[in-house]
């Protein structure tokens, strides 16, 4: 068994931004990514973000994660990074069972930050096991790690921001997108990512969805169909489309399972994605000293998750008697950072959601 005072699971924006304030504050800090680099989406991601200058603004998200990961070098004396290494359990005695090349092994931590992230949701319909149809974060693995095209012909499916933006990503490399099909009456993401795609003459076709797959080694064609105001097919309203690739973005989920074994307490809300944990102001789940940041407690923007993470990373310190030494003006900035990127109308469902776990919006 081997004792920690403080373990993130997940090396991702929300876990770095943990990680650093940690640091700073004076812990020992180990991190557990299941990927071989750390920086979680941002590694893929090439889009400019918004948001302020605290949230690397008018920056790429593949340079954020550079910028993330450099500003741990100066701690790491006090720093252990376990990369390719997968936590298969959480217990209540504060337990982690770590599965890395090839050998099962346990870590005992005082306190634990769950940074864990989240997966993409699948849409059902006939045949949609045919090579060629994607999740969007695996077109940009492909794209943008690998320099892979996911195909010649594409439709994407869903029209939330990373829709919007994996589609650019795709007309960028050469790729045609012959349409963005979106289940909803209205698009989901900013109207600046869908007005590029307008102006370079994609079609944005709402109340539509994917009603059949067609191919017979591969994807040769989708079938689509209309949606009525209660999301049920439209008999007649099929159309055929000609594609070599299908690319599906319908939102994330929160990678609850974890916590769900620790039995911490958790509820699900539509507004944030799915079934998270239930926190208190400081982050802290019903298993004390366990902490949760970012998309695993509520699907949002990584400018949020990197904030939440500087949150959790000052709070589980404190809690454990490292007192940092900028505490009172960083605990006041970051929750006022916070409330400022749910502004808005973008911000609207998250809020929604949050109140509905009893948060303060």
């Amino acid at each position: 068994m081997i004792k920690r005072d403080l373990v993130i699971i997940g090396g991702g924006p929300a876990g770095l931004s943990a990680a650093k304030v940690a640091l700073e504050a004076g812990m020992k800090v180990t991190i557990i990514e299941r990927a071989s680099i750390l920086g979680g989406q941002l590694v893929k991601q090439t889009h400019k973000f918004f948001g302020s200058k605290e949230q690397y603004a008018k920056t790429r998200g593949i340079d954020i994660a550079t910028i993330l990961i450099e500003d741990l070098n100066e701690y790491r004396k006090n720093l252990e990074i376990l990369t390719n290494a997968t936590v298969v359990g959480l217990y209540q005695d504060y337990v982690l069972t770590i599965y890395q090349e090839n050998k099962y092994f346990k870590y005992q931590a005082k306190a634990i930050i769950v940074a864990t992230g989240a997966s993409e949701k699948m849409l059902a319909f006939e045949n949609n096991d045919l090579p060629g149809i994607y999740g969007a974060g695996a077109v940009q693995t492909l794209m943008n790690l690998y320099g892979v095209l996911p195909g010649q012909e594409v439709v994407m499916v869903g029209a939330g921001n990373i829709g919007l933006i994996v589609s650019y990503q795709m007309i960028q490399a050469g790729v045609k997108v012959k349409a963005l099909l979106e289940a909803a009456d209205h698009i989901g993401g900013y109207l600046v990512h869908a007005s590029k795609l307008v102006r370079l003459g994609v079609p944005i076709l709402t109340k539509t969805t994917v009603k059949k797959a067609y191919g017979k080694e591969k994807l040769e064609k989708i079938e689509t169909i209309k949606l009525d105001d209660h999301w049920n097919y439209i008999d007649g309203t099929e159309t055929v489309i000609n594609c070599d690739a299908l690319c599906i973005s319908v939102g994330l989920t929160p990678l609850h399972q974890l916590m769900s074994m620790a039995e911490i307490d958790m509820m699900y809300v539509n507004e944030l994605g799915g079934l998270i944990p239930i926190k208190n102001s400081d982050y802290e789940t019903s298993m004390p000293h366990v902490y949760a940041c970012g998309d695993v407690t509520g699907i949002e923007e990584a400018s949020s998750a990197m904030v939440e993470g500087k949150i959790v990373g000052l709070k589980a310190s404190h809690a454990l008697g490292f007192i940092h030494p900028e505490y009172d003006k960083l605990n006041k900035g970051f929750y006022e950072q916070l409330s400022v990127l749910r502004q808005g109308p973008c911000g609207s469902k998250v809020r929604s959601g949050l109140r509905k776990v009893g948060e303060v919006v």
